[in-house]
């Protein structure tokens, strides 16, 4: 009779902590609940209108862009202009519309990117997808109409300033090959990757052909009788190939990633034609490919005395890749090549950074 009456006791005492656990994680909910709502309050309606169109346009990617740009003519054109007594012509206003003009193409590009790809997303990352549940296609497409029109627009008075067909002609054909590559081109095989990447390749490369023709309309064909075009062409056409060849990695890293969404639409990427082993083995000799020119280039090409671009190069860029290529061989689910992909990137991040060490080894 006591057992029984210890018994029923423990029972109810442990029934009452129960309820009592229960209470407290309500509260601890509605807590969370009122606390979110109060900071929610506190952000303006129209900032939370306008978020999944900063979603869709990659802020941080475009961020980058313009940094790299920048980074490019004051780190690099500028510099090697400073050497010759030259002032850098392309600054100012001229760098501003150059900046804005890519900014304003590749925000549209991605906007376009998404709205092509609403049903692959909706398999690979289906908590992610904006157009048609956020905002609907027709808003999606003027979107992506206004930001095109914007950068052709700043890239079209640049080459009016320029006096180059050059320039309007890559600020034209660009919107046209990103339109063919989210509508067609991105599903076939090796095309959507050569196009992403020689896109990013420009993005770099622009920087080089806009100085040179201020330059040129400025001093004539005088200019060309001295080192500056060669130079500012060979150091922004290294960063430019780097840039090609990191955004290819990035982009068949994405394609591992994506297989099962591309696979359900009938894409035919590298890892759906090879399958996921081949393509594995194709990244292995792109990646060490990459690090050997890396490690001739440093030692053999680049003239500055001292060890500080060998050791950028070594630690910032060549480990990093190998640490790629573990990640990659790692790698099995969309997760672990989705930390390859931001591995890539951040590698590309201290690849760019290198014109901050040039800026300091020249100046």
């Amino acid at each position: 009779m006591l057992l029984r009456e210890l018994e029923t006791k423990k029972l109810y005492l442990f029934n009452n902590d129960k309820n009592k656990i229960k209470n407290m994680t309500k509260n601890s909910n509605n807590t969370r609940t009122e606390k979110e709502s109060e900071k929610n309050a506190f952000v303006p309606s129209c900032f939370r209108a306008f978020a999944p169109y900063f979603a869709l346009i990659r802020i941080p990617n475009l961020i980058f862009l313009a940094v790299m740009q920048f980074l490019m003519h004051w780190a690099i054109v500028a510099p090697i202009l400073q050497v010759y007594d030259f002032e850098a012509l392309s600054g100012g206003v001229n760098l501003c519309l150059l900046i804005m003009a890519t900014v304003f193409i590749a925000a549209g590009g991605y906007v376009l990117n998404d709205y092509f790809d609403t049903k692959i997303d909706a398999i690979n990352r289906p908590e992610k997808v904006i157009v048609g549940q956020k905002i609907d296609k027709n808003t999606v497409m003027r979107f992506y109409q206004i930001l095109t029109a914007v950068g052709v627009a700043c890239g079209l008075l640049l080459s009016f300033l320029a006096r180059n067909y050059t320039l309007a002609f890559i600020f034209v054909v660009i919107p046209g090959l990103l339109w063919f590559y989210s509508s067609n081109y991105k599903r076939q095989f090796l095309v959507g990757n050569l196009v992403v990447s020689f896109c990013a390749a420009l993005s770099v490369l622009v920087v080089a052909i806009s100085e040179v023709v201020f330059l040129q309309n400025k001093f004539g064909e005088l200019i060309f009788y001295t080192p500056i075009p060669q130079m500012i062409y060979s150091w922004i056409g290294g960063f430019s190939l780097f840039a090609f060849v990191l955004t290819w990695i990035r982009e068949i890293i994405k394609d591992m990633e994506d297989e099962k969404g591309d696979r359900e639409m009938e894409c035919r990427t590298m890892p759906i034609k090879w399958g996921i082993k081949n393509t594995k083995i194709f990244l292995y000799a792109l990646i060490s490919l990459t690090i050997i020119v890396l490690f001739l280039v440093g030692n053999l090409y680049i003239p500055f005395d001292g060890m500080l671009s060998v050791r950028y190069i070594i630690f910032g860029v060549i480990l990093p890749l190998i640490a790629l290529i573990y990640l990659i061989f790692k790698a099995e689910t969309s997760a672990d090549f989705r930390q390859a992909s931001t591995l890539s990137k951040i590698v590309m991040m201290i690849g760019v950074l290198y014109s901050l060490v040039f800026y300091y080894l020249i100046v």
